[in-house]
């Protein structure tokens, strides 16, 4: 590997009003390398891409690139730096085709003035083939899976002759096979002499990838280490500031009655002949490709998706659930996947998303009883240990472990019976991770049952009691969780049998 640095940012310091988001931060990036940017959230991981992608401007600092001290003051900048950035949330327009996406902004044409579309369309093809991607640069981006998506974000990326670039959660919408196709793609072009800052809170990327990583905390740099020197627990030990006795927290609680139990759910075109139930105290993990059906049947059950086969059954009664407000009023809550679109309301405080949901219990003769709403709100703040400046602040100014904490603290508020929760961990710290895992744990400890969706597969092993596994809408496999490893669930969730 040549180990020139391509990039040198030393004494970065950045404030907002009121916060210090970074003081005295440096970061070293070799040509070639993996380099893993590690952190909890609010570390002031993206501050620190943000700033050397152009988007902010240090307060204090240096940047060297290829040993020439720069100053990157737009985005625009960056790119004629060979700096590109691939977002977590994707930057693509839907409606325009894939070569018109790479080259937006930036079209080539000829000496009249009109566009050169079949240069474009070439040199998308040859973009595209470099990365082993067959992908029709006339397709619309809007027909693509979000991995193709993704693919057309590097192609784009590396049409400006990028030499660092940064990938936010790359994976974060994508299924194993497009998770296995990006590895060979990141390692690829490591080995093109592309320097890669990737930032990922899923530690088995880390250490599949990554050559070194460099950890921050609380804004500051804690240090960088190779990959092949640490271990997992030294690595949370960095980013936490503390020893933490074991990455699943699992309790085994005491198993009650059956709380919920689903008898042949379906809907044509998505789920079939779907039977399955939970116990008070149990956690049922559900496993499956992205596609699979997982999500749908949490949407199902909670009333949000239409059910046109099947019935569900609460405490053995059978109930009728048209709408989320039948589920809430039968007891049944549910953690969406996607918690800024789904999970919260942004532009509204912490209590006012916590109470959201069980306004009823506070309302008499049409007033809302501020004082008990109030208690309550700070009872589930505590209990949960939402880190926030109180229960007016902002939700959207959170971080997002501490966002999804109050997406759970909204759902203990209505004392559900059964929590569906869909993706718990996505996009959260390691640190956030062990304190939502401990927050099911106290939820199974008082009886509830959980429904845990989820793709990432150690956490399917480490938290459930029980696995299902879905694929093309049919639940494949159920299995305790002492008999499951990852290649039988994903050998299931692939088509195929153990």
């Amino acid at each position: 590997m040549d180990n020139t640095p391509l990039l040198i940012m030393k004494g970065i310091t950045k404030s907002f009003p009121g916060v210090k988001a970074l003081q005295d931060v440096e970061l070293t990036l070799l040509a070639g390398e993996v380099h893993f940017l590690l952190g909890e959230n609010g570390a002031g991981k993206s501050t620190l891409m943000k700033i050397l992608s152009g988007v902010y401007h240090k307060d204090a600092g240096e940047t060297w690139i290829n040993g020439e001290l720069v100053e990157i003051s737009s985005p625009r900048k960056a790119s004629a730096y060979g700096i590109g950035i691939i977002h977590q949330e994707m930057n693509l327009v839907p409606e325009l085709t894939v070569w018109e996406n790479i080259y937006l902004g930036r079209e080539l044409t000829d000496l009249f003035g009109f566009l050169k579309a079949e240069t474009m369309k070439d040199q998308t093809t040859i973009l595209l083939s470099k990365l082993g991607s067959d992908i029709d640069p006339a397709a619309t981006v809007s027909s693509l899976s979000i991995g193709e998506q993704q693919m057309v974000e590097i192609a784009k990326a590396l049409s400006y002759e990028t030499k660092i670039l940064i990938m936010d959660e790359p994976t974060a919408a994508l299924t194993e096979r497009e998770t296995q196709k990006l590895f060979q793609i990141v390692r690829q072009l490591a080995t093109s002499g592309v320097g890669i800052i990737y930032i990922s809170h899923r530690m088995e990327e880390l250490f599949a990838l990554s050559n070194r990583v460099t950890v921050l905390r609380d804004g500051t740099y804690v240090g960088t280490v190779e990959t092949k020197e640490i271990t997992f627990n030294d690595l949370i030990k960095m980013m936490v500031g503390r020893d933490m006795t074991t990455r699943f927290p699992k309790e085994v609680a005491e198993f009650g009655a059956e709380v919920l139990r689903v008898e042949g759910l379906g809907r044509q075109g998505e789920l079939e002949n779907i039977s399955f139930s939970v116990r008070s105290g149990e956690i049922v993990g559900m496993a499956g490709l992205m596609g699979s059906g997982r999500t749908e049947v949490g949407r199902a059950i909670f009333g949000a998706d239409p059910i046109e086969k099947g019935t569900i059954f609460l405490d053995g009664q059978k109930c009728t659930i048209n709408s989320p407000a039948d589920a809430i009023r039968v007891g049944i809550g549910l953690i969406t996947e996607d918690r800024k679109h789904q999970g919260l309301v942004l532009g509204m405080s912490v209590g006012e998303n916590i109470s959201l949901a069980s306004l009823a219990q506070f309302c008499a003769n049409g007033f809302i009883n501020d004082d008990q709403e109030e208690e309550m709100i700070a009872g589930n703040i505590e209990k949960l240990k939402v880190r926030t400046p109180g229960a007016t602040q902002l939700v959207k100014n959170l971080s997002g472990g501490n966002q999804q904490k109050v997406v759970i603290a909204k759902w203990l508020a209505t004392c559900p019976k059964v929590l569906i929760m869909d993706e718990p961990t996505r996009g959260v710290d390691v640190g956030a991770k062990a304190e939502i895992y401990h927050i099911m744990n106290m939820l199974t400890s008082a009886g509830v049952g959980i429904l845990m969706i989820s793709s990432e597969l150690p956490e399917i092993l480490g938290m459930s009691d029980r696995v299902l596994v879905m694929h093309r809408g049919k639940l494949v496999a159920e299995m305790p969780v002492n008999e499951a490893t990852q290649e039988t669930i994903m050998s299931y969730a692939a088509g195929g049998e153990s």
